[in-house]
């Protein structure tokens, strides 16, 4: 089983869900395209990975919230006993107060301000625009949580006390090299961004510079990691990228990594390596 700690109030598992795959947003589309990702993805698929979940022993996702996954998760809390916890990224393309108001009725764990649009408006410096819209998470009575590439932007607002509750955070910086604009949830189309493994260090500093709770994401560069070698290699990069994450993100943060379960057991084989790593760390 994974360990679990608190989290913005409740046990939670240190290895959760992502769902970039699930809908069609894919980073290695020489290995896996979004046609293939949203062909195999119907909504069964998606409530059968979510009881894979559970049967790994994972009790949390991080989902976009778009109609798509809200009708799911209504769907997946309607037949659960025991439902996961969710805590969403917010979806840009709808407006963020309906969006929000969509997101609440799902009764999440926590909501986070999506990290590309963070992103966009610090480089505009549209700060007020996060701060007032962190509050507006806030005001309904929900754990509200920033989202970003870029490490400068945690510590900016935790030392400005922007009022966040927790920060989601990836461990690749692609907006210093002006690949991440706009979002690729926006344009429909890949961006074809490459990770750098040298950003990694950054904000894992950043990620222990802050008391507050912290998700790190991009744990495997989406998937990047594993190009170039063989598929028998995968388990051991996938191994050694897990065990640098627990050695570097605080006792009490948590790592999101994405899925895609046509091929092979993805959740269970993440689940596996985390609690192996884990237990090996005494975390």
């Amino acid at each position: 089983m994974l360990p679990t700690v608190n989290f913005l109030g409740k046990p939670v598992t240190r290895l959760i869900a992502g769902d970039n795959p699930v809908n069609g947003h894919t980073y290695i589309p020489e290995i896996i395209g979004k046609d293939d990702l949203l062909a195999y993805h119907t909504e069964e698929k998606v409530l059968e990975a979510m009881r894979d979940s559970i049967r790994c022993g994972y009790n949390a996702w991080m989902p976009l919230g778009n109609d798509f996954m809200l009708r799911a998760i209504y769907h997946h809390q309607l037949r659960e006993e025991t439902p996961l916890h969710f805590i969403f990224q917010s979806f840009a393309p709808i407006e963020f107060s309906v969006n929000l108001r969509m997101m609440a009725e799902a009764n999440p764990l926590g909501i986070y301000h999506r990290g590309t649009d963070t992103d966009g408006y610090c480089e505009e410096g549209r700060f007020d625009i996060l701060k007032e819209r962190i509050k507006m998470i806030k005001d309904r009575g929900i754990a509200a949580g920033l989202g970003t590439h870029v490490p400068e932007t945690i510590l900016r607002a935790e030392d400005e006390d922007w009022g966040c509750d927790f920060y989601v955070a990836c461990l690749h910086n692609s907006r210093k090299r002006g690949e991440a604009a706009p979002s690729a949830f926006v344009t429909g189309k890949p961006k074809g961004i490459t990770f750098f493994a040298e950003d990694r260090p950054l904000m894992f500093e950043a990620i222990q510079a802050v008391p507050k709770p912290c998700i790190a994401f991009k744990i495997y560069a989406g998937g990047q990691i594993f190009r170039g070698m063989k598929r028998e290699s995968w388990p051991d990069a996938a191994e050694t990228a897990l065990r640098e994450t627990y050695q570097k993100i605080k006792r009490d943060d948590i790592a999101c990594i994405g899925f895609f379960q046509r091929d092979s057991d993805q959740l269970g084989e993440n689940a596996r390596l985390a609690g192996k790593v884990l237990a090996e760390q005494g975390r």
